[in-house]
């Protein structure tokens, strides 16, 4: 038996390969760079990379890329007793071609792939009901088995009074209907305590702002806490207390954004549990900070091609913060 262990934060979903365009030849084939990937595996990979505990459930192939990836997530310190190995499937793949700013357009081999093929009974329950955090998003939604594994697995979690993440992160590819793609991303906003969402994906559900649609997250769904995130014009955050925006870090030489929402997400949830408060407690200044330092670490991650090993240090996230005359005071928590 495993040695009873508490988690900071668990995630479930997929961990895949993101195999990413550094050029292409004369005839317009591709040049494939690979890179750990997956969004909950990049929300996990921030929250460890500031030392927090953390877990991944999920499934992927027993082939190289498998292997590779729990490698990489064991190296960055997030435990994977919790991923299980398939032979019968192939690890999902995510090719993602780059434009010159370094915006994403993705395509995937998941018909299926070894994500959408986590089972119910194949979920170590015991690892979701020792966390503070339990966090998922839309990609283990789009196919059963894992639609099933995921949707208890939050009842699991909201259960045992874990608090609950999300972050929709709407691929259009991934979903043979938009419409039940929106289902999907409702039904997951109404289970939610913290919600990290992108302006394209406010716009997709509800055709607002991500100020009216922040405010419907938290009156509609019973959400304590939304950061809506805007690219490179920053975030705007929200809850019952307060609401308020940062703009997105300066001096930025982005190169690649893949996995940088993911990355806010989990490192404004690592920030979160440092003030030891309940998200709808938290003030304004509190807000601020966090989405401060969210926007930093997520901003520095693009000068970095991948999304699991783009994580900056908490040095680095402070020495920038601190030369953009932006001071995070993390003895304030």
């Amino acid at each position: 038996m495993q040695d009873k262990k508490l988690y900071d934060a668990v995630a479930l979903g997929e961990l895949l390969a993101d195999l990413t365009e550094v050029k292409t030849d004369a005839d317009g084939y591709p040049t494939l760079e690979s890179h750990p990937g997956g969004a909950p595996a990049n929300y996990l990979a921030a929250l460890a990379k500031f030392g927090a505990e953390t877990a991944m459930i999920g499934k992927v192939g027993a082939d190289a890329f498998g292997r590779a990836l729990r490698a990489t997530l064991e190296k960055a310190g997030v435990d994977t007793r919790g991923v299980i190995v398939d032979e019968n499937v192939f690890t999902t793949l995510a090719f993602v071609t780059l434009d010159e700013a370094g915006n994403r357009e993705f395509s995937f081999a998941r018909k299926p792939g070894a994500d959408t093929r986590l089972a119910e009974e194949e979920l170590d329950f015991d690892i979701i009901g020792a966390s503070r955090v339990f966090h998922f998003g839309t990609l283990s939604l789009t196919d059963e088995p894992a639609r099933t594994a995921t949707k208890r697995a939050v009842e699991y979690a909201k259960e045992r009074g874990v608090t609950v993440t999300f972050d929709p992160n709407l691929r259009k590819p991934l979903w043979r209907d938009l419409n039940e793609a929106k289902k999907q991303m409702l039904w997951g906003l109404s289970q939610a305590d913290i919600v990290k969402i992108s302006d394209e994906e406010i716009d997709f559900l509800f055709g607002c702002s991500p100020e009216d649609g922040a405010a419907r997250i938290i009156d509609d769904f019973g959400a304590k806490l939304v950061f809506a995130t805007c690219g490179e014009k920053g975030c705007y955050y929200k809850n019952r207390n307060a609401s308020g925006s940062v703009t997105a870090l300066s001096g930025v030489r982005a190169v690649d954004t893949t996995g940088a929402g993911d990355i806010f997400g989990g490192s404004a949830v690592w920030r979160w549990l440092q003030t030891g408060k309940s998200a709808e407690e938290l003030d304004g200044d509190e807000l601020r900070e966090i989405a401060l330092f969210a926007a930093a670490v997520a901003g520095l991650s693009t000068e970095k091609p991948g999304g699991i090993s783009s994580v900056p240090s908490l040095s680095e996230v402070t020495e920038k913060l601190r030369a953009a005359s932006q001071t995070v005071h993390f003895d304030k928590f």
